[in-house]
């Protein structure tokens, strides 16, 4: 068994905000007597939060052997094997003899869509779910913001750090975008770009042309980041961003090409 990624799906249930998101998001779209597939099930966590508000039968599809193996010990243990059919393959292959009530599935990237979700969410929607049924989540959207970093990072590399010069360490900086976990607050340079769009189960729309961003408010022009924010159900949403203790996900992020900037300027360049 693969160490590191038992640690990834750790992680992922260690994210609290990510899990209290999903229970809201499963106990509104499930009601008793729902046939239910999770797609990505992993270890099987959102299968029992369908299973836990009602579902009479979820069919759990996981890709990886290795995690369908802890998946199936999961179920065996608690009893699962007649309300839980486990797969193991690629969900869009799946032909099920039922269609189904409700799609649940998590397989979010750093900027939401790297892990092909949106896609094999739709195949899987069109063989196997019925006219009318539901997916969480419901909408995928990606977006790009302008910051300032609060004491960390080119935040603390661009300036004097109790009196002294930490500016060689950007020396040792890859170019290019880096993945980043906050651990203060940034300064929003500009309010947020939605760059792609996507309701889960439906058509995907074409990729968004050319993007600006305005410049908005006085500061220094670090980096722009790039996030998610999944809508999985009314009122219920999960991002990345503003980023909390805990969590799961870092954003992307690209450092500015030019730091200095002034209220309703334009930033344009990426490095």
């Amino acid at each position: 068994m693969d160490q590191r990624l038992l640690l990834m799906h750790q992680v992922m249930l260690g994210d609290e905000v990510r899990l209290n998101a999903y229970d809201q998001a499963i106990h509104r779209a499930v009601t008793p007597g729902d046939l239910v597939i999770d797609v990505g099930a992993g270890t099987l966590i959102l299968s029992l939060l369908a299973l836990r508000y009602g579902a009479r039968h979820v069919y759990a599809i996981e890709a990886d052997p290795q995690m369908t193996a802890v998946a199936r010990r999961i179920a065996e243990r608690n009893n699962l094997m007649g309300r839980l059919t486990l797969i193991q393959g690629d969900a869009r292959t799946v032909q099920l003899p039922e269609k189904a009530d409700v799609i649940v599935s998590e397989m979010m990237g750093n900027l939401g869509p790297e892990e092909e979700m949106v896609e094999i969410v739709r195949v899987t929607a069109r063989r196997n779910l019925r006219p009318g049924g539901r997916v969480v989540p419901e909408q995928l959207t990606t977006r790009l913001q302008a910051i300032e970093f609060g004491g960390e990072g080119w935040g603390v590399w661009q300036e004097l750090f109790w009196g002294f010069d930490l500016a060689a360490v950007q020396e040792y900086a890859m170019p290019g975008a880096q993945l980043h976990f906050f651990t203060r607050e940034p300064k929003r340079l500009t309010g947020p770009l939605t760059v792609a769009e996507n309701r889960l189960g439906e058509t995907t729309r074409d990729p968004c042309g050319a993007h600006m961003l305005d410049i908005t408010t006085h500061g220094r022009l670090h980096a722009v980041i790039g996030y998610f924010t999944a809508t999985l159900a009314d009122g219920v949403t999960l991002s990345n961003f503003p980023s909390y203790p805990g969590r799961n996900w870092a954003v992307w992020l690209w450092r500015a090409s030019r730091t200095r900037t002034k209220s309703s300027s334009t930033w344009r360049g990426l490095t």
